[in-house]
């Protein structure tokens, strides 16, 4: 009884990381010194994570910190992931990048100005398409989001649609110019692609595909974030106040949409693969790791190393005349990816920006150097960039990275030592039927190994008795389970009393 009522005691933590005080020191600073409300940075060092530390609070009327598994939505980061998606069908020879894109939506793409010219996978995915984010685009985003069935996208495309407006389109540039306009409406046509090909919804098709497989508690629907009340509240100050502009959800999650009316391929905006993306810094740098890995995090796989140097290879590249480049932020264009040398101005970095309702985010990695850095803040009073088209704190929090860089040491997961507690990754990981978890005691202890669904439920105990010091394996087998993503905790008390608990998480496939 007693041991029973001093697990319930055990406090949950992640494996702990190498992190770098004077890091930390300063981000800390910068998050003072530019009126940041709350942020959230990972720093990816080959194959896992080396550094990852929430600073302020995610939910100022709950007065909630930000952690390690604060969740945000990530605005245009979003991008990058639905491209991932795109390309995963492209690999499967589903998607021809250079075919007219009207093939797969299932009705005529074209600019009206410029009846003639095709409108390629390529264009559309790159933002040379001629595609605008015209005075119809708002109407319709509403109507997506609160009618039931949503209408149909090909309403806001097409001469004569009911949301259709003549700005939709550039009248000036061609398709065939090659001219870039960045447009969140290019990457609701994606999404209606993506949905297109596989047969599956976006939000569905994205999670068994990405999501699952690199273990992210993240989705395009917000019904399939577990961690629910870890989601931060997007804010902007105004006199003197923080004032929530998204997400404020006070940890209750909102009934379910019910899309029995929905037709799969209709609306590519309906999951927001344009910036609707929710996932934590922690958890996004995944896609960063696997980016750097020519496609491969751990044991998963989420593209061939071919597309993955396929995406850093431009489509566009700005020459002073062929487009708008935001103040130098987009110098070049891919799949969802940029290239730049302004952000830090000693790197060639690959990756996306993102800002909506008061947040700003980054997610970039070179090629050479084999690292990554993800900054997500959730508001702030930060003001222009001193070098580049990003703002100060973006500046700041990138160069406070680059400089410890060297200083930060460790991949996350490492072979156990003899005179440590440890669990390590489950392996095979994602599995089936069975995987493996190996765990290390520097003691003896009375030790427990539960599994847990994403509720929190525990739906199995592998291991749970006193244990001599030494270094041990547990299989597990789920039965009558259905695939998702599991946690599994090892909790430790040894003979002295101290309490100890490890947990990581590990992806079922059926």
């Amino acid at each position: 009884m007693k041991k029973t009522l001093l697990f319930a005691l055990l406090l949950l933590t992640t494996g702990i990381h190498s992190q770098s005080q004077q890091l930390t020191t300063k981000l800390e600073a910068i998050k003072n010194n530019r009126g940041v409300l709350g942020m959230s940075v990972t720093v990816v060092k080959d194959k896992g994570v080396s550094y990852s530390k929430g600073f302020g609070l995610r939910d100022v009327g709950r007065n909630l910190p930000v952690n390690d598994s604060s969740i945000y939505r990530i605005a245009s980061i979003s991008k990058m992931v639905a491209a991932i998606a795109l390309m995963q069908l492209y690999e499967k020879g589903l998607v021809n990048l250079d075919a007219d894109i009207s093939n797969y939506l299932g009705f005529n793409l074209r600019n009206p100005s410029y009846p003639n010219d095709i409108i390629t996978v390529r264009k559309v995915i790159s933002h040379t398409a001629s595609l605008r984010d015209g005075s119809g685009y708002d109407g319709f985003l509403s109507a997506t989001y609160n009618q039931n069935p949503p209408p149909n996208i090909q309403a806001l495309l097409t001469s004569g649609g009911s949301y259709y407006t003549s700005d939709m389109f550039s009248n000036t540039k061609s398709p065939n110019s090659n001219y870039f306009q960045y447009s969140n409406v290019d990457f609701g046509v994606i999404g209606a692609v993506v949905e297109k090909v596989s047969g599956k919804r976006f939000d569905i098709y994205c999670r068994e595909n990405i999501f699952i497989p690199l273990g992210m508690d993240a989705g395009y629907n917000i019904q399939d974030i577990s961690s629910f009340n870890d989601i931060a509240v997007l804010y902007r100050k105004s006199g003197g106040q923080w004032v929530a502009q998204a997400d404020n959800f006070n940890g209750i999650k909102p009934p379910p949409r019910d899309f029995s009316q929905y037709v799969i391929g209709n609306n590519g905006l309906i999951f927001g693969p344009q910036g609707g993306l929710r996932t934590s810094a922690h958890d996004l740098s995944k896609i960063l790791t696997a980016l750097l890995n020519n496609g491969l995090y751990g044991n998963s796989r989420i593209l061939n190393d071919t597309t993955c140097a396929r995406l850093r290879v431009m489509n566009w590249i700005y020459d002073n005349t062929n487009g708008n480049n935001y103040y130098g932020i987009f110098n070049s264009y891919s799949y969802g990816q940029h290239r730049t040398t302004e952000l830090l101005p000693s790197e060639v970095l690959y990756g996306h920006p993102g800002e909506a309702y008061g947040l700003i985010s980054d997610a970039y990695y070179p090629t050479g150097k084999r690292f990554g850095i993800v900054f997500i803040t959730n508001g702030g009073q930060w003001g222009y960039g001193v070098y580049s088209g990003w703002y100060d704190v973006e500046e700041d929090v990138f160069q406070a990275c680059l400089s410890e860089m060297n200083n930060l040491t460790g991949v996350e997961e490492e072979e156990p030592q003899a005179n440590t507690f440890a669990l390590l990754q489950n392996y095979p990981n994602p599995f089936n039927p069975a995987t493996t978890i190996v765990y290390t005691l520097a003691e003896s202890a009375f030790v427990k190994l539960s599994v847990f669904n994403m509720l929190g439920e525990e739906v199995s105990v592998l291991v749970s008795g006193d244990h001599p010091a030494g270094s041990f394996n547990a299989r597990f087998k789920p039965d009558n389970l259905p695939s998702g993503i599991y946690t599994y905790k090892l909790s430790i008390l040894n003979n002295a009393g101290r309490m100890f608990a490890y947990q990581k998480k590990m992806v079922y496939l059926k």
